[in-house]
């Protein structure tokens, strides 16, 4: 006898089908009954979870922010140092764009954002808490000597910012030609160790001093 799904699992089931078919697909090529048919349902079952399918990219958004903020926790270590756990988050970030591509489209998409504001405003709630994120880190970094303190730390986390957006852009138009984790990886340690140096050079410059 088969066991009925019950409503959050199908729930989950129609916001798991979606981002698949965005991956695949892309935005404007995903329509209910389309998803309906990945779920294995009818259109209608799809409006009886989401009623309009303004509801249903709003439940993909929260998947979405909630899974990334679970990857950045889980990529901090505790008894890494706070450099490290700049480069560790700014990966897992990287490594959830190339896990789930639908990813990238949502959270750049300015055509569905001025649809929906309160969608637009979920993803800028996102990248506002990575950015604060990877300020505190930042700001332990320094404290440490790990970075320089001429910067703010807010600055140097909007730096970083911009590496993951540009390089996901490059990725996408590549046809996915490249591997985003290992090249976000070696960017960011470019310019992570390009940080360092300005830190080990002041602190050999003032050890020279004394």
């Amino acid at each position: 006898m088969r066991t009925r799904k019950t409503g959050a699992d199908r729930k989950a089931e129609i916001v798991e089908a979606t981002l698949a078919l965005v991956g695949e697909l892309g935005l404007d090529c995903v329509s209910t009954q389309a998803v309906a048919r990945r779920v294995g349902i009818t259109q209608p079952g799809v409006f009886r979870h989401f009623p309009t399918k303004r509801e249903l990219w709003l439940a993909v958004a929260d998947w979405v922010v909630a899974e990334a903020e679970r990857r950045w926790a889980a990529a901090r270590k505790p008894k890494e140092g706070p450099l490290a756990n700049i480069g560790a988050v700014i990966l897992a970030q990287m490594r959830f764009i190339q896990d789930t591509p639908a990813v990238s489209s949502l959270i750049f998409s300015r055509e569905l954002h001025s649809q929906n504001e309160e969608l637009r405003l979920a993803f800028h709630g996102m990248a506002s808490r990575f950015h604060d994120l990877l300020s505190r880190l930042t700001g332990q970094a320094q404290a440490a000597g790990e970075l320089p303190k001429d910067f703010r730390p807010a600055d140097i986390a909007n730096l970083l910012l911009t590496l993951t957006p540009g390089l996901a852009t490059r990725w996408s138009l590549s046809g996915r030609a490249f591997n985003l984790v290992r090249e976000g990886e070696r960017l960011s340690n470019i310019l992570l160790s390009c940080l360092a140096k300005i830190a080990g050079s002041r602190d050999g410059a003032s050890h020279g001093e004394n």
